[in-house]
């Protein structure tokens, strides 16, 4: 039997914008075999309708986790124990069922212990239904930004961003077609009751084939951390995820929203709030006004310069400019690495090359500034590496 427990409604960190599909990405709808409801075949089950509903105590709104713009996510608890959570498409337009369609798709081939697994799926009459593990602690906008909550300590910070970096370093560099997020934010990292981050909602995500750019329809994400190339152009490439997820550690930096209307006029933005007191620290190592006034400086003060240097080169206006999430990953490594504890485990010790560490964090600072002259091919071995350690992780 599952326990009982109080349901939150997720709030949502702000409204989705449009929606859209793109010729250049793969329909999934042919090779997952949905017409046929035979689904992925036997790689995932396919539920009956029926059986959801007993699940989650006929939708009931004690069982509503949240609401977002293609559906609810109910709590639900299978035969066996097991705890789910199951996401019911708005019924009507095509939106949802796009949604459904590239999201049993693309979920069915992710495996990764910071992305949040697919259990299964229903198609009945005109319904559309996903089914996921249950993540039990909530998301991480819930933490930061719910009412009444405690103070998200700084070692657990850096926890939640250095594990979504990794799941986001997943989709990009290592499955196969890569698979673009389309809609990072707080709201999508998951906690589990270790506060381990599991990146959730693949729902907008598109399969990139093997080319540079794509040119959606219509721009999708959500507002305040969309891209501005992708939000005035529809122009699409991993870096946009890379914008948002830079939108999520400034975030975590000052316990801000995205978007924010209760500030003054002209600070609504998080971002562009937040870009001079990025430069500021970065050239004169002052945070005072740009960090969380919850922490109440119980932090690690290297740190927080490392992860600002981090989001500051992640929410470059060029692209071209912002790191891959491979070389964020790598930049995260090296802030744990300056962790006197160490926390290794037997077999993982491995020689450090502090200077390699210092070139790094010095291309991190010249991104952050918008230097002309760096390369990435700085970080192609040590982005090799960490793929290499995602893979083993998966």
């Amino acid at each position: 039997m599952c326990t009982e427990s109080a349901f939150f409604k997720a709030q949502s960190s702000a409204p989705l914008i449009g929606s859209g599909s793109s010729s250049d990405f793969v329909d999934s709808a042919s090779e997952a075999g949905l017409g046929n409801s035979r689904g992925l075949g036997n790689s995932r089950p396919l539920f009956t309708y029926e059986e959801l509903v007993k699940a989650t105590n006929g939708f009931s709104d004690e069982n509503l986790l949240g609401e977002g713009g293609f559906g609810s996510v109910y709590k639900g608890c299978l035969p066996d124990g097991r705890e789910i959570a199951v996401k019911q498409l708005k019924i009507g337009g095509g939106q949802g069922e796009r949604e459904f369609k590239a999201e049993v798709e693309i979920i069915s081939r992710v495996h990764h212990r910071h992305l949040v697994s697919l259990v299964g799926y229903c198609i009945s009459d005109n319904r559309r239904l996903l089914v996921y593990d249950y993540v039990p602690n909530n998301s991480l906008y819930y933490h930061l930004h719910g009412p009444d909550r405690p103070v998200l300590e700084w070692p657990v910070r850096v926890r939640v961003a250095a594990g979504a970096a990794r799941g986001i370093a997943y989709l990009h560099e290592d499955c196969h077609p890569r698979i673009i997020h389309r809609d990072i934010k707080s709201s999508n990292i998951l906690l589990d009751s270790n506060f381990e981050a599991r990146v959730s909602d693949f729902g907008l995500a598109k399969l990139a084939l093997d080319v540079d750019t794509h040119i959606s329809t219509r721009v999708m994400g959500t507002f305040g951390y969309v891209a501005p190339e992708y939000a005035s152009s529809g122009k699409l490439t991993e870096k946009s995820d890379v914008y948002s997820f830079g939108v999520v550690l400034l975030e975590l930096i000052t316990g801000r929203k995205p978007v924010d209307a209760s500030q003054p006029l002209g600070d609504e933005s998080l971002v562009e709030w937040a870009r001079p007191l990025l430069s500021n620290a970065l050239e004169n190592g002052e945070v005072d006004h740009l960090v969380d006034p919850r922490l109440e400086r119980n932090y690690v003060e290297s740190e927080m310069l490392q992860m600002i240097e981090i989001a500051a080169a992640c929410v470059r206006h060029s692209s071209a400019k912002r790191p891959r999430m491979g070389q964020v990953v790598r930049a995260f490594d090296n802030l744990a690495a300056s962790d006197l504890t160490n926390g290794m485990r037997v077999g993982e010790s491995e020689a450090f090359n502090s200077t390699q560490q210092s070139e790094e964090i010095r291309w991190f600072r010249r991104m952050a500034f918008g230097s002309q002259d760096y390369s990435t091919d700085l970080f192609t071995q040590n982005s090799m590496n960490s793929r290499e350690n995602r893979v083993n992780e998966a």
